[in-house]
């Protein structure tokens, strides 16, 4: 086995996370790795926010405001509250382009895929990461207060920090579950 090979098979997404957050070097190089998703004709159909410090709690504010106005005030203080469960929240945005060959669903797959490099890149720095999505992440509020164009859509909210405490290992499927030949 490679050591990549044993760095895939040990992540993990850790919930708990703390400050120090990724710091601009290392950024920049888990950035690079993100660019390395495949991409059909190099188009690039990927673009990232990095949210830390007081915009953490702006964020919060976004997401708060997507609830309906009977939600009860747990869930909206819930909301507000989940970007400062850790330092550093980078939002993975799909970006694609009319192509005649490479449809926006291919497109939206790299994006994603560029999350995943990121994610490990951030791990294999001593960083523990937490890939979220949920409502707040297909409304068109938060959309709006992000700055997406029509045409995009996230991919998730990478929260990043330091790891707190790591959790137990989450039990994961047999190889035969889920992969067969044809």
């Amino acid at each position: 086995m490679t050591a990549v090979t044993e760095f895939i098979l040990n992540r993990s997404s850790e919930p708990r996370l703390e400050a120090p957050a990724p710091d601009a070097a290392t950024l920049e190089q888990a950035f690079a790795c993100a660019a390395r998703a495949p991409d059909h004709a190099l188009l690039r159909p990927w673009r990232y926010l990095v949210i830390e410090g007081e915009r953490l709690q702006a964020l919060g504010e976004v997401f708060a405001a997507t609830c309906a106005n009977n939600s009860d005030e747990k869930k909206i203080e819930k909301l507000r509250c989940s970007p400062l469960r850790a330092p550093m929240v980078i939002v993975g945005i799909a970006s694609p382009t009319a192509h005649p060959k490479v449809p926006e669903i291919e497109q939206v797959m790299s994006a994603a895929t560029g999350m995943v490099l990121l994610e490990l890149a951030l791990q294999d720095a001593g960083y523990g990461v937490m890939w979220r999505t949920g409502p707040v992440a297909y409304h068109a509020a938060v959309h709006e207060a992000l700055g997406l164009g029509e045409h995009e859509s996230i991919t998730g909210f990478l929260y990043t920090g330091t790891v707190a405490d790591s959790k137990p290992p989450v039990p994961r499927p047999a190889v035969s579950e889920f992969a067969t030949r044809w």
